[in-house]
């Protein structure tokens, strides 16, 4: 079975021009602000997004990021399963981040908490729901051990 081609929906903007550096999820990222223009084409999708306070940005890891079954992750100084980090050296490059919602105007999102590089193509946007989305009490594998404390990337998955 094969899925369609996935295409990109618009483009995120962002102020991280370079892997290192950049935060390596939105809750180390503070507030950076980012822009996601979604491409005309799809602005009847945006209908009654204005109420969430978060979404998730679903994108392309489109540079320097070759995939690898074994990693190294950036909170951890032991290697791993790919699935079992959130690298983004994946056999399909995507990544996903929730960020804070600050206003829809056209086909315009302004996000907080953004954690990509800028002029990341955007796959699809979905709506945070506490209800399905947040599972406080879960275990999280080896991160629990937490054996390092880095917040942002460095050169590791850059090629």
């Amino acid at each position: 079975m094969s899925l369609p081609a996935l295409k990109p929906i618009g483009i995120i903007h962002t102020p991280f021009r370079e892997v290192e550096g950049t935060p390596i999820q939105p809750v180390f990222a503070e507030d950076a602000p980012g822009t996601v223009i979604v491409f005309p084409e799809f602005a009847e999708g945006l209908k009654d997004l204005a109420g969430f306070e978060r979404v998730w940005l679903i994108f392309e890891f489109d540079r320097g990021a070759k995939m690898r079954l074994s990693v190294v992750p950036f909170r951890d100084t032991q290697e791993h399963g790919v699935f079992a980090t959130r690298s983004p050296c994946r056999p399909n490059p995507i990544g996903l981040s929730c960020v804070r919602l600050i206003g829809i105007e056209g086909t315009t999102l302004t996000v907080a908490g953004a954690d990509m590089l800028d002029e990341t193509p955007l796959l699809d946007v979905k709506p945070y729901v506490p209800a399905f989305d947040a599972f406080p009490e879960s275990r999280a594998g080896w991160f629990d051990a937490q054996r390092t404390q880095r917040t942002r990337a460095d050169s590791r998955f850059a090629d």
